[in-house]
């Protein structure tokens, strides 16, 4: 490499870092006053602790991360075709991004294609696994839900990619419109929670569920995170993004009645002292599987970044040890659907 290819990617890291480290990239300045915003910062009505820099510091510094494989190979599964037979088709892709086939609707949770969950392409977490569908092998996507703007969750490049492709509508919550249409992003629905929307008779809500946000570390809290309950009259979807265990579950099942499945997140859970209050374990997806009165749940969140310190497979097999017909895990690229 050049001196001079060495000197622009020195400074365009610095700029990336600098970013990541300084600059507000969400400011929700402008919201109604509500029982979780205060006209500066969103807060969850539950639980509102929120990790220091000084705690996230002194666990790295413990050095007590489970060494994971430094890559797995997926198996190939036949790309899943909708028919009016079936009520929907859930395929699960990597990480929290999911492909719901749903009323003539593709619909895509959280989607992150990128080889890190990170401002970089040099630093973070690096995928040990590739995504169980390609970005280009999609097919057409209608809509993108976004859950809450943590790298992991709201990827900017696969977000720019896939508008420039599909113009798909997004879904996002209040406080990041601006962080995607600053990045050329169009066609951008911002909710609030309990605010819902319809396209052909597909009714997607946007509800609470207990977790944070920031893109850095002065922009805590000023975007809000949430699920979804995407719904028709034939079949109910949640999808919980991500979050800790909180009473939310047991609200939005008794605002909005029982999904016939839930995709929730059973992963990034150790040490369970500092992350209960923003991450589920395993055994806690299991209390919101029950408090929604899920038909089914499918376990997510696990397997594709190494956010924390749990070995690779103990999520699915803490799951697994549960013997709970009604939980499931899809391998990446499978699919499961529902008639």
């Amino acid at each position: 490499m050049s001196m001079e290819m060495q000197k622009k990617n020195f400074i365009r890291n610095f700029y990336l870092l600098f970013n990541f480290l300084f600059i507000l990239n969400a400011q929700a300045k402008d919201y109604p006053l509500s029982d979780h915003y205060d006209g500066k910062k969103f807060f969850n009505t539950t639980d509102n602790q929120r990790l220091s820099f000084w705690d996230i510091l002194a666990w790295k510094m413990k050095g007590t991360a489970a060494t994971w494989p430094k890559e797995i190979k997926n198996n190939n599964y036949p790309f899943p075709l909708h028919n009016k037979q079936q009520k929907g088709i859930v395929t699960f892709i990597n990480h929290a991004t999911f492909l719901i086939q749903l009323n003539g609707l593709n619909i895509l949770t959280d989607p992150i294609f990128s080889d890190r969950a990170s401002p970089s392409r040099f630093f973070g977490p690096k995928r040990v696994r590739n995504p169980g569908i390609g970005l280009d092998a999609l097919p057409p996507i209608d809509i993108v839900i976004i859950s809450h703007n943590h790298y992991d969750h709201l990827d900017l490049a696969s977000l720019i990619q896939l508008d420039a492709k599909f113009k798909p509508m997004f879904f996002v919550p209040l406080g990041d419109k601006k962080l995607l249409a600053e990045n050329g992003v169009q066609n951008i629905h911002e909710m609030d929670w309990w605010n819902e929307h319809t396209i052909k008779q597909v009714k997607v809500t946007f509800t609470p569920v207990q977790h944070w946000s920031a893109r850095g570390f002065f922009d805590k809290c000023e975007s809000l995170w949430g699920g979804y309950f995407i719904q028709n009259e034939d079949f109910k979807l949640y999808f919980g993004g991500d979050a800790g265990y909180s009473s939310y579950y047991k609200d939005t099942q008794l605002k909005l009645g029982s999904p016939d499945v839930a995709l929730l997140p059973i992963g990034a859970y150790d040490p369970e002292e500092l992350m209960r209050i923003n991450h589920m374990t395993p055994e806690d997806a299991l209390k919101a599987h029950a408090d929604l009165g899920a038909k089914l749940s499918i376990g997510m969140h696990f397997g594709t970044f190494q956010l924390t310190d749990e070995p690779f497979n103990e999520p699915q097999e803490r799951i697994k040890q549960s013997n709970s017909d009604s939980f499931i895990l899809l391998d990446v690229g499978e699919s499961k659907s529902f008639n």
